[in-house]
């Protein structure tokens, strides 16, 4: 009888542990999920003012190939050159390297931001997150990609 006390005293105390466990493991993975949607996309460290500030002073020139149809926004958060062929030949590679170095910025933007709400590995939802809002705010007849398709807004 004392040897069954014993067992069944220890198997109950192992129950407990584990509901305790499992309960702990639910209120982090709720923290978690709580915290990933209270990431604060509008940050602005002395480093994500300055790659704004450079997206900015790249937009003009950017504004015009939107317009002519030479570059879209993907869904992934970047732009990509879409219709080289409106661009005249002489001005492809300026295009090119236009299109790599704000797509450049993007990425340190995903990760400045990410970085200052101390949460590195949001990175990946950051960009998933501004891509669509880009592709949101982009003007009736630009280039957007939904759901891997290409189409004029």
């Amino acid at each position: 009888m004392n040897i069954t006390q014993t067992d069944s005293t220890l198997y109950q105390r192992v129950v407990r542990c584990a509901h305790h466990l499992a309960f702990s493991g639910l209120l982090l993975l709720f923290t978690a999920m709580s915290a990933q949607a209270a990431v604060d996309l509008d940050v602005n460290t002395t480093a994500v003012a300055a790659i704004k500030a450079s997206m900015q002073n790249r937009h003009l020139q950017l504004f015009a190939h939107y317009q002519s149809g030479a570059v879209g926004l993907a869904s992934d958060g970047f732009v990509v050159v879409k219709d080289a062929s409106v661009v005249p030949l002489s001005q492809r590679s300026a295009l090119a390297a236009l299109v790599q170095d704000e797509n450049a910025d993007r990425v340190r933007l995903y990760q400045g931001i990410a970085a200052a709400n101390g949460h590195p590995e949001w990175q990946g939802e950051i960009q998933r997150t501004f891509g669509q809002r880009w592709i949101d705010k982009a003007q009736a007849g630009w280039w957007v990609q939904r759901e891997g398709q290409w189409v004029k807004k």
